[in-house]
């Protein structure tokens, strides 16, 4: 699959996925603060953002969609930022396809399979009645049921279409059956001999003491970067802290 790409700057190419939910323009801010210096590609994965949707999401799949993509742009080599299951795509994409990176840089997420945790807010996002009396409000009103933060409330809700005819930018319903899949890990022993950087957030608990021998065996060139004033939504909560991050890791 040939995914969305929003192109910017000029220099050696760096590659952005986002987690899940986002979309490209989620990292518009780190697009623009690093196209002085690097061709910056921000990628829509599938079912997301104005990427195709399809059924198919476990990380050998997404994968490939990433090396289609690069091929598709006659983008060699490259350094590829992913976050959260951007990350474990940039994982896969590493231990499936090396020659297609210069350098690794995974935003908090682990290889590892997380157990469920957003099937209470599937499963209200699949139960808004999609008519034309639908609101925001009415929206953010049925999600803080089971989701309180009103932040993650609006980054979910960015991907409701409101009008006459109501609609998702998201795939939801290929994302809700594809939860299994996205909450996995595929991969046992691969690995990925190239340079590694693992991007957290101090105040979150997605990669853990116990997850980094795991980190290690797959990425044993793996270094380790925590800000210690943001959550899993690094970029967001932390935008001077990650960016100069990025700066040092991409030069």
């Amino acid at each position: 699959m040939i995914l969305h790409a929003t192109l910017l700057g000029a220099g050696p190419p760096a590659v952005i996925m986002h987690g899940l939910f986002g979309q490209a323009r989620n990292f518009a801010g780190v697009q623009r603060a690093l196209a002085d210096r690097h061709r910056t590609i921000a990628l829509d994965m599938r079912n997301h953002g104005a990427s195709p949707h399809a059924a198919a999401m476990d990380y050998r799949t997404m994968a490939a969609d990433v090396q289609e993509t690069l091929a598709a742009l006659n983008v060699p080599a490259c350094k590829v930022i992913g976050h959260s299951m951007g990350g474990k795509v940039a994982m896969a994409l590493a231990l499936t396809a090396p020659e297609t990176l210069s350098k690794l840089i995974v935003v908090d997420v682990a290889p590892v399979r997380y157990p469920p945790h957003f099937d209470a807010i599937i499963g209200v996002l699949r139960g808004l009645k999609l008519d034309a009396s639908l609101t925001r409000a009415a929206a953010d009103a049925a999600l803080a049921e089971v989701e309180p933060d009103p932040g993650v409330r609006g980054f979910l809700l960015s991907n409701l279409l409101l009008g006459a005819t109501p609609s998702w930018r998201i795939g939801l319903e290929e994302i809700a059956a594809a939860m299994p899949d996205i909450s996995d890990w595929p991969f046992s022993d691969a690995r990925y001999d190239g340079p590694c950087l693992f991007v957290l957030g101090g105040k979150s608990r997605y990669v853990r003491d116990e997850h980094r021998p795991l980190i290690q065996a797959h990425f044993p060139r793996a270094r380790f970067v925590s800000l210690k004033n943001a959550g899993h939504w690094v970029h967001a909560d932390d935008p001077a802290g990650f960016l100069a991050v990025l700066t040092a890791a991409l030069l």
